[in-house]
């Protein structure tokens, strides 16, 4: 039987999931730095903060419970991708948005040694990632992101044939793949709660069953009561649009994920899955996953993409056409796994920009700042994103500060019905663009891809 929400599977094999939440805000109060939303950004932020100022008094509110959101819900990638890169190359040149790939890849080993130094036992395992091509067009789309990805400076990437593929991880129909050193295998709720603990031990206060209902200057307004602070931060991601005033800001885009039983050791002899690196691939409606620490497959990818009117998921729970799609995802990669019980599936939100690139912005004048738009990438790109603001709420002027993603401007997406009918239409052109890729094997990126890519605003 598959349990079907539960927020995730990592809450759901939690068995310190029935603790009770900290204690909500209780009336007015006031802070130096209040923090909207206690995920990976608020709860990164607020531990850096501490640890430079440790006299600041810092305040974190949350709608329901620390990482309720995406960073409960996502695949345990902590990995070097960030959204906008190319568009950051474009607009401040190549040296500008090469500088950014280097702080991200300094991000992964960042995290890894901050949760060895707070004690975090976040089942994080540094097997890299590993992308796959399983189709013609994909496999020219590889070389081209390999390639990419060389002249930002990964030097350490490798490029491997099919028959190299396979003897990293047995995929069926694999006729390539680019890995790179650059990413680890995580429990994302262990990293949380871990850094929940640490912010706590620092003095961070944080409040817990209070949503947040508007910013202004100076002030986060919730049922209980106001809380005002020179400074107040939202990083709320994909549950933006719940705010007053943010309904368009961001994209509340849909992400699907699923877990297997327990895999036997014989199974994952065939699977040649042995070094635990996270495994995607380049096809348009990608897909995303890991072997996690007690032997299981877990992998996502878009099921619903998008709910109108910008609403979000109810604790996880997933469509069971999803479910089913997701399975077939599975057994097309592993057509071994035919049968295997699925135990586990879930849903979740990630913060979509129209021009799809994150970005961190303070505006010194008001006191608002924000960190967000990870278009999926976010476990990592939070932790460089909450070092910047960090030093933006400081007034520091350092390295990061001067990065380009840093005060980027972005317009709005536009109103319904256009929102949900474009995103609908973006979607099913793109998993109809895999589909003729797959039987055509033409070698070539569908024009139907390039164009819903071209309307999407993300090339």
């Amino acid at each position: 039987m598959t349990i079907n929400g539960g927020i995730s599977f990592w809450y759901a094999t939690d068995p310190t999931a029935a603790q009770p939440p900290r204690a909500p805000l209780t009336g007015d109060a006031t802070a130096d730095v209040v923090i909207v939303g206690a995920g990976y950004t608020g709860l990164w932020t607020a531990y850096y903060l501490k640890q430079s100022a440790p006299d600041l008094r810092v305040t974190v509110l949350e709608q329901k419970f620390c990482g309720y959101g995406a960073s409960g819900r996502n695949g345990g990638w902590l990995y070097n991708g960030i959204a906008g890169r190319d568009r950051y190359a474009t607009l401040h040149g190549h040296r500008a948005a090469l500088r950014l790939q280097q702080a991200m890849n300094d991000t992964v080993t960042q995290v890894i040694d901050t949760a060895a130094k707070e004690g975090i036992d976040a089942d994080i395992h540094r097997g890299g990632v590993l992308e796959v091509a399983r189709t013609p067009a994909q496999l020219t789309r590889l070389k081209a992101f390999h390639e990419a990805e060389l002249a930002f400076g990964e030097t350490d990437r490798a490029l491997y044939d099919a028959t190299d593929t396979r003897a990293r991880i047995n995929i069926a129909d694999a006729v390539g793949s680019s890995w790179t050193p650059h990413g680890a295998r995580i429990h994302p709720l262990k990293l949380v709660k871990g850094l929940a603990g640490a912010c706590e031990r620092l003095g961070v206060v944080i409040h817990e069953s209070t949503p947040v209902t508007e910013i202004t200057t100076g002030r986060a307004i919730t049922p209980y009561g106001t809380v005002r602070a020179p400074y107040v931060l939202r990083c709320t991601e994909g549950f933006t649009a719940a705010l007053k005033g943010q309904k368009r800001s961001w994209l509340p885009m849909n992400s699907s994920m699923i877990a297997t039983a327990p895999l036997p050791q014989s199974t994952w002899d065939t699977l040649n899955w042995s070094d635990a690196s996270t495994l995607g691939d380049m096809a348009h409606a990608y897909m995303y996953a890991q072997r996690t620490a007690d032997n299981r497959i877990a992998i996502g990818g878009r099921g619903v993409p998008y709910r109108y009117g910008s609403r979000t998921d109810n604790d996880g729970s997933t469509h069971p056409a999803t479910i089913t799609a997701l399975t077939t995802l599975l057994t097309s990669f592993f057509p071994q796994l035919a049968g295997t019980e699925i135990t586990h599936a879930w849903s979740g939100v990630l913060g979509v920009p129209r021009d799809w690139c994150a970005t961190v912005t303070l505006d010194r004048t008001t006191g608002l700042g924000w960190a967000g738009g990870y278009v999926g990438s976010g476990v990592a790109t939070a932790n460089l994103a909450a070092r910047t603001l960090r030093d933006l709420v400081l007034g520091d002027s350092t390295d990061l500060t001067t990065l380009p993603w840093v005060n980027h401007r972005v317009r709005r997406w536009e109103p319904e019905p256009f929102r949900w009918l474009g995103v609908q239409a973006l979607y099913a052109a793109y998993r109809e663009a895999d589909r003729r890729e797959a039987a055509t094997h033409t070698p070539t990126t569908t024009p139907l891809a390039r164009l819903a890519d071209r309307i999407s605003g993300r090339h």
